[in-house]
C-alpha cells in the first residue's frame, strides 16, 4: 500500500497521454485530513520549475496533496514551464477543495520539453475522481521513468505507519538525484516539524547513493504527515519515527540502486576508520562513483588496487582525504585482500549480482556508508536512446 498504508490518505495512478502505450503517467497522492509536511530538493543550479513551485508552496502553505507526472521533467522550459508548474497545482487545489500552494507538483522525464498542460489537467481530475486507499501501487507505477519496477515501502511504529513510493534508475547522485519520493505518515507533528525528520533520513539514504554519477534538475523527496493515528506524541515515539523514516527512505534507496540503468551488481560500501564521518563519506563516494570501480564490478573482478586508488584520490576539504597506504586495509565480500598496506593474495569472486566492499584506515572513528553499481553495455545502449 506505500503512501496509502498511514491512515487518511488516499492516491491514484491514471494515464493522461505524457508516456506511450497507455502507461500511467500521473499520480496523485491526497491527505484525507488535514496534514503538514517538509520538502528537499536538488542542489543542481539548473532546477525544474516544479521544484521552484514546490519551494515556494512550502513557504506559504502546509501541504496536502502532491500531483507527480512522468514523462515530461518540465525543466529548461523559461516562463512557460513555471506558468504550466503552477496551473497543475492551480487546478488540482480546485478539484481537491484546496489552496493552491497546498498542493506540490513533481515533474520527471525529458528535460526540455513543454509540459502538454491540457493533458495534465485532464489527468489531475481523473486522478481526483479515483483517489483511494488502495491506489498507492498505481501512483507509484505513474512515476516511472526507465525504472523496471515500481518502488513501494512501508514501515509501522507503535500505532502508526510510515509509507513512500519513489521513482529513480539513471541520473542518481546526491543532492540528490533524478528520483522523485513521496513520504506519508499518520504520526502527529507540527507545521515546522517535518524537516527535522526528513533531512537526517534522506542525508543516510537518497545522498548515499550513486549509478552514474550525475545530478539532476528535478529531485524530490517531500513528507506529509496528517497525524490521523491518534496517537499521543512522546519523545520515544518521535525516535520511533526517526528510525521509521529512515527505514522507508533507505528501503527505497536501495530499491533505486538495485534498479539502476543496465545495473548487474548491487555493490555496498563502508569506510571505516577515517579521520571524520564527513571525511569517510568523501572516500566512499569517490569509490561508488569510479568508472574503473565500476567497470570492474561489471566484469565480476575482484580488482582491489581500483578500489585502493579511488580512494587515494578523494578529494575533501579543497584538498585529499586524509589516508596511510602502509594502514590501509580493504575487504571484498568479507575476504581480506589488502591488510595494513599488504596484499593478502586471496581472490572472493563476484558471481552472485551483489558485493560488499569495506575499507578500514585506522585513523580515527569516521565512518560512512554507499550504495552504487556497476556500469554495464545496457546503461550506454539505454542513455543513447532516451529520446528515440
Amino acid at each position: 500500500m506505500s503512501v496509502t498504508g498511514p491512515k487518511g490518505f488516499a492516491a491514484s495512478g491514471v494515464h493522461c497521454g505524457l508516456r506511450k502505450n497507455g502507461r500511467r503517467d500521473l499520480a496523485l497522492v491526497r491527505s484525507l485530513v488535514p496534514a503538514t509536511g517538509a520538502g528537499m530538493f536538488t542542489q543542481n543550479r539548473v532546477q525544474a520549475a516544479p521544484v521552484v513551485v514546490c519551494r515556494l508552496h512550502l513557504d506559504l502553505a502546509q501541504p496536502q496533496a502532491v500531483v507527480a507526472n512522468s514523462g515530461v521533467a518540465n525543466a529548461a522550459t523559461g516562463k512557460r514551464g513555471m506558468i504550466d508548474a503552477r496551473a497543475t497545482a492551480a487546478d488540482a487545489g480546485r478539484v481537491l477543495g484546496l489552496d493552491a500552494e497546498e498542493v506540490l507538483v513533481l515533474s520527471t522525464g525529458v528535460i526540455g520539453t513543454p509540459l502538454p498542460l491540457s493533458n495534465v489537467i485532464a489527468g489531475v481530475r481523473e486522478a481526483a475522481a479515483g483517489l483511494t486507499r488502495e491506489g498507492g501501487s498505481a501512483a507509484a507505477e505513474a512515476i516511472m521513468t526507465t525504472d523496471t519496477h515500481a518502488k513501494e515501502a512501508l514501515a509501522h511504529g507503535a500505532g502508526f505507519a510510515v509509507g513512500g513510493m519513489a521513482k529513480g534508475s539513471g541520473m542518481i547522485h546526491p543532492q540528490l538525484a533524478t528520483m522523485l519520493a513521496v513520504l506519508t505518515t499518520d504520526y502527529p507533528l507540527e507545521p515546522g516539524d517535518a524537516i527535522e525528520f526528513l533531512r537526517p533520513a534522506v542525508d543516510a539514504s537518497f545522498n548515499a547513493i550513486s549509478v552514474d554519477g550525475e545530478c539532476s534538475t528535478n529531485d524530490t523527496v517531500v513528507l506529509l504527515a496528517n497525524g490521523a493515528s491518534g496517537i499521543e506524541r512522546t519523545r520515544a515515539s518521535d525516535a520511533e519515527l526517526a528510525l521509521c523514516i529512515r527505514k522507508v527512505c533507505g528501503v527505497l534507496a536501495k530499491q533505486i540502486v538495485s534498479d539502476g540503468e543496465g545495473a548487474t551488481v548491487l555493490a555496498e560500501i563502508a569506510v571505516r576508520g577515517a579521520a571524520s564521518d564527513p571525511e569517510a563519506r568523501a572516500i566512499a563516494e569517490r569509490v561508488a562513483t569510479s568508472p574503473l570501480v565500476k567497470t570492474a564490478l561489471y566484469g565480476h573482478d575482484a580488482n582491489w588496487g581500483r578500489i585502493a586508488a579511488a580512494a587515494g584520490s578523494a578529494k575533501f576539504n579543497g584538498g585529499f582525504a586524509q589516508l596511510d597506504p602502509d594502514r590501509l586495509s580493504i575487504a571484498i565480500d568479507g575476504v581480506p585482500v589488502l591488510v595494513q598496506g599488504r596484499p593478502s593474495g586471496d581472490e572472493p569472486s563476484l558471481a552472485n549480482g551483489h558485493c560488499e566492499i569495506e575499507l578500514a584506515r585506522s585513523l580515527g572513528a569516521g565512518e560512512a556508508h554507499y550504495l552504487t553499481t556497476d556500469l554495464s553495455y545496457d546503461y550506454v545502449r539505454i542513455n543513447a536512446d532516451y529520446r528515440t
